[in-house]
């Protein structure tokens, strides 16, 4: 057959189907040790991996630590640990962030995680995730109820702040902070300047 009479290929992008992993399935597979070694966090189905964590992104962790247990108790302060997610999402989500803060300590966290509504902020670090955190987490952590969510962005050195959720997917509040801004919890006299809960540039 002749090249000129030959089909040419599809190079339009095509949308593959891909497994989408429920809550169940994945805790069956974490019960045959299937993700050993590797550290991953279900949202909407997918399976992010979380183990490429650069210095800096884990340095901002520690400095907003370090800030957050100036401010409140150590055993409200919870990072990289799982928060429940709402209604539907349940099904599909358990999200990890970077740091969060219990409105208060409950004995019964021992067999479930802390709902949105329990938390007075949660903050993610991003350095490659950005648009992820600004997007698909934010209408997370907003339909669960979270009342404040913070997003350090070490590229860009900004923190997002976003408060007042909906309910649906959405905050009503979104301020963009600059380093030399200085920021507080919602109704907290606190304060922290944003720069210095970014680590610095090398």
């Amino acid at each position: 057959m002749s090249a000129s009479t030959t089909l040419p290929f599809q190079t339009a992008a095509e949308a593959l189907p891909r497994k989408r992993f429920t809550r169940e399935e994945v805790e069956r597979l974490l019960d045959t040790d299937f993700f050993t070694g590797q550290r991953l966090e279900l949202i909407d189905g997918d399976l992010i991996d979380k183990m490429g964590q650069k210095p800096r992104h884990a340095f901002a962790i520690r400095l907003i630590t370090r800030w957050l247990a100036s401010v409140f108790p150590v055993e409200q302060i919870q990072i990289q640990l799982p928060i429940e997610a709402a209604g539907e999402d349940r099904e599909r989500s358990v999200p990890e962030p970077d740091i969060a803060v219990l409105s208060q300590w409950k004995d019964d966290f021992r067999s479930r995680h802390p709902r949105g509504d329990e938390l007075l902020l949660v903050v993610e670090v991003s350095d490659t995730s950005a648009s992820f955190d600004l997007s698909r987490k934010a209408a997370l952590y907003a339909r669960a109820g979270v009342p404040e969510y913070w997003v350090l962005d070490l590229v860009r050195r900004v923190l997002v702040v976003h408060r007042m959720p909906d309910g649906l997917s959405a905050y009503r509040l979104i301020q963009l902070l600059a380093e030399a801004d200085s920021v507080s919890m919602n109704g907290r006299a606190e304060n922290v300047r944003v720069g210095e809960i970014l680590p610095e540039t090398s």
